[in-house]
């Protein structure tokens, strides 16, 4: 790329931001332009399923900032509709379209939907817009019945969490045997403990049999044939990446948008991927290419991209982060780095730390309320799991005898 070009960035939120911050900091000094589906400027989503919900902050306060000036055209309130990679072109609305020497694709996810659940009720809701999150408060402010979360990943726990603040009654209805239970047994037995001492109410092994819509209430009959009713209904089961305007333009979008590990777009010119719509391999971990879908990674990944579509496709280095996420349920903060989701088996390391192996190497890790002993654990995660230098030279992992975890555990909780 170079001055007087045109880049496009589709996706406004934090990963579109923070590679237009990026590409003004390596002194790019041609065209942006930021094109959104949501009328909203950039906002801090984790706060939808928080402190919007809770009435802790506002509309305005979740609103980001840029480090500095950007001087980019916005087409916010507007859908990209099409790619067209040989012609370089964003289609939109009403035919328009929107030539770029540069595309930076930023769309991220949205809320899988639950096959059977009334979506047209406005009293079910997904929780990922400020507009969501609003809507949701309405449906709560009509209506004193409880509130009822289905799905017990991080958005279930964190919304149960939040009705309990509240003081709202709430029930958690997930399919598995506990919440969060990708993370270890450690990790979901803590969570369940957790939330039941703040009396939020679980249904685990369920799912909805029956909806029944009343005037008042949304009736949910679980295949654990109890009936709960609710004021309010919230899918968390999940996303999916936002991939359906990039329909027929030959880039492979199986679960997200197949990258090269440098997060150019497989099979396309001058097209980088950013933030949870990127599937691209990780070469600290393997060569299976992969989305992740947290925040962290959206900024990083966005930054990267911006750097590497800069650079050029010859000169780009691979993406190889350590990912990293956290959260806060009441006040206690779970935290995860790593890939949690590659391990094959899981290790107690240390008083509330899990660790997650893969054939003998430790890949990931998930911390319940100790960020000290995560601070050590994940500079020995990076260390076993150096990043390569270049696509073709991948590091060389640490060699670790095999029947080593309990006196690897008991060496470094000494650090």
């Amino acid at each position: 790329m170079s001055d007087g070009d045109r880049i496009v960035i589709v996706g406004a939120g934090v990963a579109g931001l923070r590679a237009a911050e990026r590409l003004r900091e390596l002194n790019f000094d041609g065209e942006i332009v930021i094109v959104g589906d949501e009328p909203r400027r950039p906002y801090h989503r984790p706060m939808v399923s928080k402190q919007l919900i809770i009435g802790a902050a506002r509309p305005i306060d979740v609103s980001l900032q840029a480090y500095r000036d950007i001087d980019v055209r916005w087409r916010l309130g507007t859908r990209a509709t099409h790619l067209d990679c040989a012609e370089r072109t964003v289609y939109l609305p009403g035919g328009e379209s929107l030539w770029y020497d540069g595309l930076i694709v930023a769309t991220g996810s949205y809320p899988r939907h639950l096959p059977g659940a009334p979506r047209h009720d406005p009293r079910v809701r997904i929780l990922r817009t400020v507009d969501d999150a609003m809507a949701v408060k309405r449906a709560l402010g009509v209506s004193t019945k409880p509130a009822v979360v289905i799905g017990s990943g991080l958005i279930g726990c964190e919304f149960a969490a939040s009705m309990r603040q509240m003081g709202r009654d709430v029930t958690l209805v997930g399919h598995s045997d506990a919440p969060l239970h990708r993370f270890g047994p450690m990790i979901s037995e803590s969570v369940t403990k957790l939330q039941q001492n703040h009396r939020a109410r679980l249904a685990m092994n369920s799912s909805v049999r029956h909806w029944i819509s009343t005037k008042d209430t949304v009736g949910m009959h679980l295949t654990n044939n109890k009936l709960i009713v609710a004021s309010c209904v919230i899918l968390a089961i999940g996303s999916v990446p936002a991939v359906d305007w990039m329909r027929n333009s030959g880039l492979d979008l199986s679960d997200g948008v197949l990258c090269e590990a440098n997060l150019f777009a497989a099979n396309a010119q001058d097209v980088v991927v950013a933030g949870d719509v990127a599937r691209w391999p990780n070469l600290r971990f393997d060569e299976e290419p992969r989305r992740v879908e947290h925040w962290i990674n959206a900024v990083e990944s966005a930054r990267a991209a911006a750097e590497n579509l800069l650079a050029g496709r010859a000169a780009a280095k691979p993406f190889t982060p350590l990912p990293r996420a956290w959260s806060t349920l009441y006040d206690v903060r779970l935290q995860m780095v790593g890939m949690p989701s590659l391990g094959e088996d899981t290790v107690r390391l240390a008083d509330g730390l899990t660790g997650f192996v893969r054939a003998g190497r430790l890949v990931g890790l998930a911390g319940w309320d100790i960020p000290r002993t995560m601070l050590h654990w994940t500079a020995e995660l990076d260390r076993r799991l150096p990043a390569p230098t270049s696509v073709g030279a991948p590091a060389e992992p640490v060699a670790e005898p095999a029947p080593v975890w309990q006196r690897v555990a008991e060496t470094l909780s000494a650090v």
